[in-house]
């Protein structure tokens, strides 16, 4: 668990707070890691739990996080942090207090509040207010995003499906011995892109586009065959001509293997190139998966 510090506004207080002539505690003891709550006149300081990894850097307690594989299942990066708009605290705290951050408040800055919400990569999530002392131009910027923790959120948006696998012969026929064998997949967004989605925050948008790059068919015989592209659908009026990107021949039955057929898998593999409004690009990758089952004969020949 990972455990953050914030000094957080005493305006929410009540009013009978705010008359306190001394500090006021919400925990006798705010050890750390307790959630302890320490308030003062215009500030508490507050202590939580933040589920994370242990030993994480700040950084990683904003959602840096790790791009995953799997289209977010969890693994991905971290949401951005979600903060309302900087409202000037009112009434300012003392000159001598600690949230001017050993500014005088007489240069024309002012101290500011606001409450934001912050991510773990495990989705949980916690609200945090926040005094902050901005100059003289204005309130503070919000938290800056990472343009990668939205790329992943666009990534998790779109649906990457596994190759809908054609292959003759189909599933269910019978093939023969030598004869051209064609593969290929449907060639629709979720099968093999382009597949386009975006996210925003904190006045960034990320758009992501993804297509598949190869796929990799392992044909059962201890063959395997790269393509890079959806393949060509088999038409009877092709004949024996092999296909023209992606094919393969049987130099043996399917009786040879244990099952009596050969067990063909297709894995297609997706490149994410995703682009921020900010100006950074970057790449993800992902990975996915099918099979079929075929039978492939030899010619018997009669005397």
């Amino acid at each position: 668990m990972l455990t953050r510090r914030r000094t957080a506004a005493a305006a929410a207080l009540s009013l009978a707070a705010l008359t306190l002539s001394g500090p006021a505690y919400a925990d006798d003891d705010p050890a750390g890691g307790t959630g302890g709550a320490e308030c003062g006149l215009f500030t508490c300081q507050v202590e939580v739990e933040v589920p994370g990894e242990p030993g994480g850097s700040g950084q990683a307690e904003q959602g840096a996080g790790t791009a995953g594989t799997n289209g977010g299942e969890g693994k991905g990066k971290a949401k951005p942090p979600e903060c309302t708009p900087a409202q000037k605290l009112e009434p300012q705290p003392p000159a001598n207090s600690e949230v001017w951050e050993g500014h005088d408040p007489a240069d024309g800055g002012a101290v500011y509040v606001r409450t934001c919400r912050y991510f773990t990569t495990s989705g949980a999530s916690t609200m945090i207010t926040e005094t902050l002392y901005g100059g003289p131009g204005g309130p503070p910027a919000a938290p800056p995003v990472d343009p990668a923790v939205l790329a992943q959120q666009a990534l998790d948006k779109m649906l990457l499906r596994a190759p809908e696998i054609g292959i003759t012969p189909r599933p269910g026929g019978k093939g023969v011995v030598g004869m051209p064998v064609y593969m290929w997949t449907e060639k629709g967004p979720e099968t093999y892109g382009p597949n386009v989605a975006s996210a925003s925050a904190g006045g960034i948008t990320v758009t992501a586009t993804a297509k598949v790059s190869k796929i990799v068919w392992q044909m059962g015989d201890g063959k395997t065959v790269t393509c890079t592209t959806a393949g060509t659908p088999y038409r009877a009026e092709y004949g024996k001509k092999p296909s023209p990107d992606c094919g393969h021949r049987y130099n043996v039955p399917s009786s040879t293997t244990g099952s009596g057929r050969f067990h063909v898998t297709a894995t297609s593999t997706w490149t994410i190139d995703w682009v921020a409004t900010s100006g950074p690009t970057g790449q993800l990758t992902e990975v996915r998966d099918s099979a079929v089952d075929i039978t492939v004969a030899e010619v018997q020949v009669l005397n």
